[in-house]
């Protein structure tokens, strides 16, 4: 197999490992990795809004449902639509508080993961990792 192969390969397979780590994380919170993702982007909005087409862009997974999936967040009380009085076609969503706390509980568990991935290889390797994944993909 050309390296070039392996290499496609190799990211694929250790994509899939990473989300399948973080959703047996997120599972007993009863929320997908996407639903995560959104929340996630949410709360980076620091209080102010976001409309659908901003979460979109920032979705780590563009093929994601963003309108589905905000409606399940606010079906579960995580989000909140709100309509824009004096344009009621205009409707953004913010997270909750109870959103944010699920957040919270989450951080510490996330972080771990992402620090047992991380210790495997050392800082400069971490740094050279990923500037050029990066490169692939500009």
């Amino acid at each position: 197999m050309a390296e070039s192969k392996k290499l496609v390969l190799n990211i694929i397979v250790t994509a899939n490992y990473l989300s399948e780590k973080l959703a047996e994380i997120i599972k007993p919170f009863d929320i997908s990795s996407q639903q995560f993702n959104v929340l996630r982007i949410l709360r980076g909005q620091r209080g102010k809004p976001a409309n659908l087409s901003t979460i979109q862009e920032r979705m780590v997974s563009k093929m994601s449902n963003t309108t589905r999936l905000v409606d399940k967040l606010v079906d579960k009380n995580l989000c909140e639509r709100i309509v824009c009085p004096s344009n009621r076609r205009k409707v953004e969503i913010r997270i909750t508080e109870q959103g944010l706390k699920l957040l919270e509980k989450l951080d510490p568990l996330i972080e771990d993961h992402e620090n047992n991935i991380a210790e495997k290889i050392n800082e400069k390797e971490i740094l050279s990792l990923n500037e050029k994944l990066n490169e692939l993909r500009s």
